[in-house]
Formats: structure tokens, C-alpha cells, sequence
């Protein structure tokens, strides 16, 4: 079953890119339209012209497809989140020329001192030759 939703999640993420090959006209020949890989008890067939996918099982020497789970619409939308988060990252980088505000600057001066504060007494405190 694990290898299962592992293969469902890896043509589910070459959907797109398999998608975009696939011909522009509607009315082209279905040949080549499905591409199938083996699966335990079946086999997943890929619609490249939509990205959608079923599991399909032989049973009686008939077959029998079941759509699978569509976890591609959930991964489109984090997709896009990621995106638009990346966009007003570095949009806010350019106005900024790409340095730290002075109130970040100043952030990480204070950790980099406290930082050098406390090895400093570590390593007071660890020093063997030193008399207390």
C-alpha cells in the first residue's frame, strides 16, 4: 500500500510537466494519451493530457480503474503559496537593497555579543590553570 501512494504522489508531481507535452490540439489521436506503470495488483494509469490518475485493477480480465486521491490540487495551492511568499520576499529585499534593516542589525550584534559573552565565561570557568 506504501508504494502505492508513493507512486500516486510521483506521477501526481510529474503530472504537470507530462501535461505540458501533450498535444495542443483536442482532436489529436488518443494514442499515447495514458501512460500506465505497474503498481502491486494493478497498475496506475496517468492521463497526461489532464494529470489526473486511477489505479487500476484486473480482475476477471476485465479492468477496473479507480480515481485516485487528488492530492495535486492541494500540492498546486501550496505551489502557489510558495510563490507568492517568494515574490514578497524579494520584493521587500529590493527595497531594502538587499541589506538587514539597522533594527536587524542591531538583533544580531546583541545575539553575536551574548553569544561571545557566554563562551568567554565557559571558557573561564573550564580553564584548568586558572585559581579560584
Amino acid at each position: 500500500m506504501r508504494a502505492l501512494v508513493i507512486v500516486s504522489m510521483l506521477a501526481c508531481l510529474a503530472a504537470p510537466a507530462v501535461a505540458q507535452n501533450a498535444p495542443a490540439d483536442p482532436s489529436a489521436s488518443e494514442n499515447g494519451r495514458y501512460s500506465m506503470t505497474p503498481a502491486p495488483n494493478g497498475f496506475l494509469r496517468l492521463d497526461t493530457r489532464t494529470g489526473a490518475t486511477s489505479l487500476c485493477t484486473v480482475e476477471n480480465g476485465a479492468a477496473r480503474c479507480v480515481a485516485a486521491a487528488e492530492e495535486r490540487s492541494a500540492l498546486q495551492q501550496e505551489i502557489d503559496r510558495l510563490t507568492r511568499q517568494n515574490e514578497a520576499l524579494k520584493s521587500r529585499a529590493e527595497k531594502s537593497g538587499g541589506l538587514p534593516s539597522a533594527e536587524d542589525f542591531g538583533k544580531a550584534m546583541d545575539y553575536a555579543e551574548q553569544f561571545m559573552r557566554r563562551m568567554m565565561r565557559i571558557m573561564r570557568d573550564d580553564d584548568p590553570g586558572r585559581k579560584t
